[in-house]
């Protein structure tokens, strides 16, 4: 038996060298956990395999972590390192013999108590070979799936056809110590560990791969079982005059132009394309706080990815990042418009399902597409969704399109027993591959339909694209959203029905707003977006390069100083870097003269540069206000400064879904002007420091939101001198006037005069009671808003304000 065991191991030892690729989560665990290598350590996995053994031991040297091959010395006795909680079945046979994990539990408890003192580590690791998930019924596939425990002869063929997909995640290790101090039965300890073990390591292989896959035929029989889509089987009969069977034919082809084929082989295929794709079009991926949703996953929540949606791109680069980030890549809603050959099939055997636009008019389609979103929420599948609903064409998150939210919610009103959350994301590019289009149909194009030949046409134009980021938002936990804001809504639990109480449509909006709130406030800076705010509030698009330099600098430690929020993140490259890179993106002229370089966009970008700008304009918004004031009036009381701050930030964060204003928001901001020498600060006075370029600094910073703020100006401008307008005619005008001004200033911004966000803003001045309707459809404004008018008055240049007032007092 020595012999043969040995052989095994030898045998393990030569497959790991030669078949084994392992990817490791965390990259670097000893920095991630704060492990300590000098303490002993033990290791507890889902498996005693000697291939699985090897493989850690191999990711453990790399890592200078301790052999788990070796024994650890503890309180003068030496014990095996790993521990396996399941021994794999005999050659013969399916039994196998017990694990030995709890009397190694037992050793290590006894060696503590001998020693109360000493510090131990456990750390659970999750090893994993391949991330198929498996089917429900199982098949020829199954035979080296992970998804079984194999003998270790079926191990041989797991990892020669698996090898190079091996997973190993290490996980927050265990402290002991503090089990041992506790008072109970000592001796329950370790059944304790064991158990609490796996659970982790189910769920750990859930948020891996995911639940198991039913045949397609399957899924639909179980779907079209369903009391619910019985029902609209039946009305569809009724209401067309057609036999059951027709109608239920009906049925069958909407879920089958609706559901997902998910395929782990698609996926594995893809990975190694988008692998090539992104190292030919980026220079990286910066991916921030992943680490969040492996906790929801660790404490067995259904996670929902909420991404904003400024390309194509997102489909493809968000589910390879939650994928190389060792979870399932989630069931995506896609646009119906995706569905043509050969995207369609493949992003459908990716995990994509498809949504029309509209439901309307058909109860059948209603019927089929909530039950199925339904099964994947009740089988555990994650989901991704866009609630913007479609691509930004602006840069700027878009208002909230609340249909698949509120499914979302009615699904939970089934029963569903895992908690749920939604995690948000901001996606951000240094160069959006559809910008041009996207510039075209703001000027007003009809949008061209996906097809074939635009794939073609898009493999053909790869190019350098900089960077790319990945900002996983902060979490919102559903259930705690409900119990908060509706604490009776488990009172519409029904298990069959699709429920839709009276207070859905409230709360759905309410989570909107938060979910998009989350997307803003985890927004990232880049080389792009940094310079094109800088650049585009300075007259020909161009800053000496000294100069440009030292504004990135002041920006970049002013968003460091004051963040809008804990998760904004930074470029790690200082300001020299940022700039030498970007010059690389092809948008820049570098024009040289006896006096130095110039830093200019191009002709054919200064259009497209608002995109950029607009992805982060909100975290400009307030020191922006705050530097038109210090500019404008070299000295300013800090009372006077968040008052008008204060008037003016409830439409900036309906505008750009910002977070509550808090007074040491607007401090951060003036202690960062006060430490970096533009202002000084006498009691409750502010001061402009006169020396070198300091009013310059403020002035190009203070121009940050000038556009903004004529816009606001000029619809107010139109209230304050016509009180018989309707929102209609209101909005009429405001459009008018904004393509005035527009050619008046040069303005290339096509949100200044989109007609979409002008409505938004008024929309807003009602909800905020600053304007409402009377009996005859006519506005009247209150006095708040004379008041906001002149704030706007005093921000705005006099030759911005007197343009907007020539051409407001033109339309009457």
């Amino acid at each position: 038996m020595k012999v043969l065991s040995r052989g095994i191991d030898f045998l393990a030892r030569i497959l790991n060298a030669l078949s084994v690729n392992s990817k490791v989560l965390p990259k670097e665990p000893v920095t991630e956990y704060e492990l300590d290598v000098n303490v002993p350590t033990f290791y507890i996995g889902r498996l005693n395999s000697r291939t699985d053994i090897a493989a850690l031991a191999k990711v453990c040297r790399r890592l200078n972590l301790p052999d788990p091959t070796k024994e650890q010395l503890l309180a003068s006795k030496s014990l095996p390192r790993f521990i396996g909680i399941q021994n794999p079945p005999p050659l013969f046979g399916s039994t196998s013999k017990p694990s030995d994990a709890t009397e190694q539990g037992k050793r290590i408890f006894a060696a503590l108590e001998q020693a109360p003192e000493q510090k131990i580590q456990i750390i659970p690791v999750t090893i994993l070979w391949g991330r198929n998930p498996g089917k429900e019924k199982p098949g020829l596939g199954t035979l080296i799936s992970h998804s079984l425990t194999p003998s270790w002869f079926r191990k041989i063929f797991v990892v020669l056809f698996s090898g190079r997909d091996n997973f190993i995640r290490f996980s927050q290790p265990l402290d002991l110590t503090q089990l041992v101090h506790e008072k109970g039965d000592k001796d329950e300890l370790p059944h304790k560990l064991i158990r609490v073990a796996r659970v982790h390591f189910r769920r750990q292989k859930l948020a891996a791969t995911g639940p198991k896959l039913p045949s397609r035929e399957q899924l639909f029989n179980s779907l079209l079982a369903s009391p619910t889509i019985k029902k609209a089987i039946a009305d569809e009969a009724k209401a067309k005059g057609l036999s059951h069977e027709e109608a239920r034919q009906n049925a069958l082809r909407l879920l089958d132009e609706v559901a997902a084929n998910y395929s782990d082989a698609m996926v594995r295929v893809a990975d190694r394309i988008l692998t090539w794709l992104w190292n030919k079009l980026y220079n990286g991926i910066d991916v921030r706080y992943a680490e969040q949703v492996r906790e929801l996953t660790d404490k067995g929540h259904e996670v929902i990815y909420v991404p904003c949606h400024r390309s194509h791109m997102d489909y493809l680069l968000l589910t390879y990042v939650i994928y190389h980030q060792g979870l399932v890549p989630p069931h995506i809603a896609a646009g119906i418009n995706l569905d043509f050959f050969p995207a369609g099939p493949i992003f459908r055997r990716s995990g994509a399902f498809f949504i029309r636009r509209s439901f309307s008019g058909n109860k059948l389609y209603s019927a089929v597409f909530k039950e199925y979103l339904s099964q994947l929420f009740i089988k555990g599948y994650s989901v991704k969704f866009y609630t913007e609903g479609g691509r930004s064409r602006t840069g700027r998150l878009l208002p909230p399109k609340t249909g698949m939210l509120a499914m979302t919610l009615q699904a939970m009103l089934r029963g569903i027993d895992r908690p749920i959350s939604i995690v948000p994301v901001y996606i951000g590019y240094e160069h959006v591959m559809e910008i041009n289009t996207y510039l075209k149909e703001l000027a007003g194009n009809n949008k061209k339909n996906e097809s074939v030949f635009g794939v073609f046409k898009a493999i053909k134009n790869l190019k350098n694209y900089g960077r790319g980021n990945v900002n996983f938002g902060a979490p919102i936990n559903v259930n705690q959203f409900l119990n908060e804001q509706q604490p009776d809504w488990r009172d519409a639990i029904h298990p069959t029905d699709v429920q839709k109480p009276a207070w859905l449509g409230s709360q759905v909006s309410k989570l909107a707003d938060e979910i998009m709130v989350n997307i803003n406030s985890a927004a990232a800076i880049n080389s792009v977006n940094l310079l094109a705010t800088i650049l585009l509030t300075n007259d020909q698009f161009a800053l000496s390069k000294v100069q440009l330099i030292e504004q990135m600098n002041f920006y970049l430690r002013m968003l460091s100083d004051a963040p809008l929020s804990e998760q904004i993140t930074l470029p790690e490259q200082n300001a020299e870097q940022l700039l030498e890179h970007a010059l690389t993106l092809n948008k820049f002229d570098v024009l040289k003269d006896q006096f130095g370089d110039i830093i200019a966009i191009t002709e054919k970008e200064r259009t497209l540069f608002n995109y950029y700008r607009n992805n982060v304009l909100h975290l400009f918004a307030v020191p922006s206000v705050i530097a038109q004031q210090l500019f404008n009036n070299h000295r300013i009381t800090r009372s006077e400064c968040k008052a008008q701050v204060k008037r003016l930030y409830p439409l900036f964060a309906k505008e750009w879904f910002l977070l509550e204003l808090k007074d040491e928001y607007i401090d951060n901001i003036l202690s960062s002007f006060v430490d970096q020498g533009l202002i000084r600060e006498q009691g409750d006075q502010l001061e402009v420091l006169k020396d070198g370029d300091n009013p310059a600094t403020l002035e190009m910073l203070g121009k940050v939101v000038h556009h903004t703020l004529m816009r606001y100006a000029l619809v107010i401008g139109l209230l304050s001198e016509d009180k018989s307008l309707s929102p209609a005619e209101l909005e009429k005008e405001s459009t008018a006037v904004a393509q005035r001004l527009g050619t008046l200033h040069g303005i290339k911004s096509p949100e200044f005069f989109d007609k979409k966000v002008l409505s938004s803003f008024i929309a807003n001045l009602s909800e905020q009671q600053l304007i409402s309707k009377q009996d005859d459809n006519k506005l009247i404004h209150s006095d708040a808003l004379l008041i906001l008018n002149e704030d706007l008055h005093q921000l705005l240049p006099a030759r911005i304000w007197q343009s907007i007032s020539d051409t407001v007092a033109a339309t009457r």
